[in-house]
């Protein structure tokens, strides 16, 4: 097994018809968590991906209702490096 997540933010706050869809969305087969961040507007799923790819996560949370705006990363890229100054 391999454990991926991948990071949604959101438009709007979910409904409870779209909450009581996405809790549904565990009973598949291979999606281990569904974590939400109010605060931020974004919604975690931790998933086998030896089972589902990223792109079956997406649908299922868009047929759920959920309104996804972006995929956001969850490592942030590296600074870029300081320019050295000639001496």
């Amino acid at each position: 097994m391999t454990t991926v997540e991948i990071l949604y933010r959101y438009a709007s706050p979910p409904t409870e018809s779209v909450a009581a869809a996405l809790g549904t969305t565990k009973d598949v087969y291979g999606i281990r968590r569904l974590r939400f961040n109010l605060a931020d507007r974004t919604l975690c799923v931790e998933y086998d991906a030896t089972r589902l790819n990223a792109a079956t996560i997406t649908q299922l949370v868009r047929q759920a209702g959920l309104d996804i705006q972006e995929e956001l990363p969850l490592v942030l890229p590296a600074p870029p490096p300081e320019p050295v100054a000639a001496a």
